[in-house]
């Protein structure tokens, strides 16, 4: 049986049935109405707003300048999407850190102002305050440990993370805390899978990962880079499964040409 199949929308309930009975989480970025609609209508199960928009769809080098207006207008398009996926947005850098009450209200804004069902955040014990304070409010919040690329200055480096003894030391310490204070799912990113695999058994919320190998409760990726609309960037952990640059390049092309031989519009094509 299908939890996915048989309830009308993914909650955080679902997600939570869905580890208990081994089926497993699958998670895509959407920053804009119609590529929302194309993944909710496949099936998805959770769109994630990524602040990975400031990457892929604003062109910045990291995802540090995306403001929280900014996340609000991406969230708003894929929120009057999702008919049934559960819709997760990033709070953006700056808008959480440090500031248990500035968290809660960024929280606030993108819930209010979107219509999303659940806010995500980077980081571990430095951030319980702003969790315990954003689900109080009653604001589901998914974690987010491993590489965390809000904090990409300080690593000096998108490497894999928690591979010495030390750092991994410190994800299992924050996973629990991540738990203990309610958050309702936790993302992995590029850590080895081997620890992925240890702290997904030893833990009650699923986990979702990102290049953190296949034992996490589910799997995530920016859409963008899983149909190749991104242009080489290919890491080890990305499967493309589509050519999209490629083949809107061919189409434009054929536009042009179209357009500079006289071809179109046709006869057809005019009224």
């Amino acid at each position: 049986m299908s939890v996915h199949k048989e309830v009308k929308r993914i909650t955080t309930h679902t997600l939570q049935e869905m580890k208990q009975l081994g089926e497993k989480i699958a998670m895509l970025t959407s920053y804009d109405y119609s590529m929302a609609t194309i993944v909710e209508d496949a099936g998805i199960d959770i769109i994630l707003v990524g602040d990975s928009a400031s990457n892929v769809m604003a062109g910045h080098e990291t995802t540090l300048p995306i403001t929280l207006d900014q996340m609000i207008y991406h969230a708003q398009g894929v929120v009057r999407a999702a008919k049934k996926a559960l819709v997760v947005v990033d709070l953006p850098f700056g808008s959480y850190q440090g500031n248990s009450k500035e968290a809660l209200n960024s929280a606030i804004r993108i819930m209010k102002e979107s219509g999303a069902h659940a806010v995500k955040l980077e980081g571990g014990a430095e951030v319980r305050e702003s969790i315990e304070r954003i689900i109080t409010a009653g604001i589901p919040v998914m974690g987010h440990l491993g590489l965390t690329p809000q904090s990409i200055y300080k690593f000096g480096t998108y490497t894999v993370r928690a591979k010495e003894v030390e750092e991994a030391k410190k994800l299992k310490s924050d996973i629990l805390i991540l738990q203990e204070a309610g958050c309702f799912s936790v993302v992995l990113e590029k850590i080895p899978a081997k620890l992925a695999k240890e702290v997904t058994e030893s833990i009650k919320i699923p986990t979702i990962g990102i290049g953190a190998g296949p034992h996490c409760d589910g799997q995530v990726l920016v859409i963008n880079d899983m149909i190749g609309l991104t242009k080489s960037f290919t890491p080890r952990f990305l499967r493309q499964y589509f050519n999209a640059y490629e083949e809107i390049k061919g189409a434009v092309e054929s536009y042009i040409k179209d357009v500079k031989r006289k071809d179109f519009p046709n006869e057809k094509e005019q009224y």
